[in-house]
Parts: structure tokens; sequence; C-alpha cells
């Protein structure tokens, strides 16, 4: 009998042991905030500051961005998600210009210096934005060289989309557009989204597609720092114009980030969590994430197709990013595989059609509530199961001592 309760318990013990392996899984997947802890070494977290993607409109006054005073010791999971070390083994993106439209770019950034040509007054990046992106999209990374960008030889022509705040607006945006294909910008990334079309910003965008442009935007927004529950599903602009790549942000797992605002069209997922960059002060290093951190990702693996071929139209060079890429609810891009694949007519079709019919977005906190719900029954269902052998167990022993209890049929053996 005792030997039995011992398996009993051991049972129930390894019972509790799956509880706690499952439950984890049955928590949503949370984007971690900017002045979170990172998990740079994978052992311990290191805190870097965030980077913002906007100052608050409304106050009266607003300090440019500091200096960050942090430093990360070593390359982030995006980079290695996106394997740049063996990516720049087979292509840089040299000679490829992209445009980067968002709150300007500081020409003379750590890892950016002598490769960024501002237009007007881009090259004051008080926010620090788009110097963020821009060292993710060709940044070297200076003297940490494993934080480079994806492609480190192309360069940057830095465009504002938006006033000096941040905000961005459809006239600076077709400004920008237009400027760009005026500079014959190989690539086009266009960070900021917009909530309402335009019907100059369709002719921009398509101009630009004209002359040759990749043009490749954020699915949304990045988020507002309250609640994005009631926001409803929308499409945003330019990424939803036609021929547009829209791209849109994701967690190290492959989900998009609970916060991430609701939309559909999306061609690709990106890294666009815990991202690590430099800013327009300093040598510091900084923390972001959202749907423009993925652009700028998506924009440098275009630059580094377009370098490597060159022959490639700008529809092309989209149906190779999305042929290559990883297959998900959401295709994740791959930017090696994007370079060093070589695509049939049957691949090229595939690009073609997934281009043409863009993905709809998974509502992954519904997924994971699902998950949830699943693992309470599966603990539930187990519970249930140890309950039915150990009445079974019990009932056995009990017609075995004639349905004595089992003091009397220990005195009765005596």
């Amino acid at each position: 009998m005792r030997s039995s309760a011992r398996g009993v318990a051991r049972l129930l013990s390894g019972a509790g042991v799956a509880a706690a392996l499952l439950l984890p899984a049955a928590v949503p997947a949370q984007a971690a905030s900017p002045s979170r802890l990172l998990a740079v070494d994978g052992k311990k977290g290191q805190e870097l500051p965030g980077i913002p993607s906007a100052f608050d409109p409304e106050a009266e006054e607003v300090a440019c961005t500091p200096a960050s005073r942090e430093k990360a010791k070593k390359q982030d999971w995006s980079r290695q998600r996106l394997d740049l070390d063996r990516l720049h083994r087979h292509s840089t993106g040299a000679g490829v210009t992209v445009a980067l439209i968002d709150t300007g770019v500081d020409p003379g950034a750590a890892g950016l210096s002598g490769r960024v040509t501002a237009q007007g007054t881009a090259g004051d990046d008080c926010v620090g934005h788009g110097t963020f992106l821009a060292g993710l999209i060709a940044g070297t990374g200076g003297d940490s060289p494993r934080l480079a960008g994806i492609a480190p030889g192309a360069k940057i022509l830095a465009l504002r989309g938006t006033d000096p705040r941040g905000q961005a607006s459809a006239g600076l945006v077709v400004e920008a557009l237009r400027e760009a294909t005026e500079a014959r910008a190989d690539v086009i990334a266009v960070a900021v989204a917009l909530p309402r079309r335009d019907a100059a910003l369709t002719r921009a965008v398509a101009e630009a597609r004209r002359a040759g442009a990749v043009v490749v935007a954020a699915a949304t927004p990045d988020p507002p720092r309250s609640g994005t529950d009631e926001i409803p599903a929308r499409t945003y602009w330019p990424a939803g114009e036609p021929g547009v790549l829209s791209v849109a942000d994701m967690l190290p797992v492959g989900a998009r980030p609970d916060n991430s605002l609701p939309t559909d069209g999306i061609d690709l997922a990106a890294p666009g969590a815990g991202v690590v960059s430099g800013g327009p002060r300093g040598d510091g290093h900084y923390l972001g994430g959202g749907a423009s951190t993925a652009a700028a990702y998506a924009a440098g693996a275009a630059a580094v197709v377009r370098a490597t071929h060159p022959d490639d139209s700008p529809d092309a060079v989209t149906r190779r990013l999305t042929a290559t890429a990883y297959p998900a609810d959401i295709p994740q891009l791959d930017a090696y595989a994007a370079v060093t694949t070589v695509l049939g007519d049957s691949a090229a079709s595939v690009g073609a059609e997934r281009a043409a019919d863009p993905v709809t977005v998974r509502d992954t906190s519904a997924a994971d509530r699902a998950t949830g719900r699943a693992t309470v029954f599966v603990l539930l269902g187990s519970a249930a199961v140890l309950s039915v052998l150990w009445a079974g167990f019990a009932l056995s022993r009990a017609r075995a001592r004639g349905w004595r209890p089992a003091a009397a049929g220990a005195a009765g053996k005596e």
C-alpha cells in the first residue's frame, strides 16, 4: 500500500511539474517595453534606454532624446535571427541607395559617418528615431561591428516625413517620396504609416515605382503608449498602396506583439521588438521596436538583394523577398535566403501570388487565450485520469480484502 501511495504521489508530482512547464506557454506574448531589461548575452539582462518614435504633440516644450550612456555587449536576437554574419559574406548592399522617410538622420552619427545624405532639415534628428532605423539599415556598428545593419555597404538618403516632434503628415511624406524619386533611390523605406489614403500619396508611390524604386512601408504606426484594444482594424498608407511591400513587426517567437495595431494586407514580418541600434548623439545604444523597425530591416534586405541581383526589377526584388520568406501565418523575412536562393519559375510565381494576395494578420491574443484554455483542459483531464486510476486501484485492493478496512485486513493476517 505504501509503495502504491508513493507511486501515485510521484504521478501527481509529475503532473505538477508538467503544469509548471505548460502554464508559461499560456501567457500571452508581450513586446518588451523599450526601457525594460534586454537579454543581450543570453544569461542576464542589460538595461538600455528606449528610442521614442515621436514626442508628445501636446507638450509645451520637449528636449531632444539624450545620448545613451549604455552599450550592448553582444549581438541582439534580431541580427542572429536574420543571420547577418553569414549574409554579409555574400552582400553588404554596396552601391545601393536607400531613401529613409522618418524623423531625419544625423549624418555624423556613429556607424553612419560619411554615408548619409540629408535633404533640408532631415539632417537634424531631435527625436532620434530615424537615425536609429538608419543604423539597422546601413550602419557599420561603429566600434561594435556585430551590431552592424543589414546592408552596411549601402548609402542612406535621409528625408523627413514628420515634423520635428515626429508627427507624420501626408504632405511631408508625399514631398519626401518625390525627392527620393528625383534622386533615383534604389529602395525607399517609409517608416511612418498614415491612417487615411491621399490621392497625392498614391500618385507619388506610383511615380517612385515607375522610376525603378522598391518601396517598403511599415504596415502600421508604432503603437501608442495607451492601450490598443479599442482601435479597430484598418489599412494604413502607403503600406496599402499596390506594389508596396507592407511589413509588420514580430517577436522572437514569430508572433506579433499583443499591443500591435490590427491591420491586414501584410506581406512580410521582420524583427520588431527588443532591437538594438544607435542614435544621433553619442556612441551608446538604444532599444526599439514596432513596424517601423521591421520595415527598416526589410528595406535593408531589399538593398542587399538589389546589390546581388542588379538586373532584377523592383517587382522581382519584392517577389524574391516574399518567395524566400520563412513560411508562417505572416511570412517571415529571410534575407540570407533572398540573396542566395536560385529561384525557378514556380518559386517566382509563388512570390507573385503572395505579393498580389497579402496575408491577413492573425489575432495572436485570441490564439494565446486559446492556448491558455487548452492548457487548463489538459491539466484538468490529466487530473481526472489520475483520479479514475486511483479509484480503480483502491477498489481492486478493497475487493482483495473482502471489503474490510485496511487495518482489519492487516490484523486478520497476523
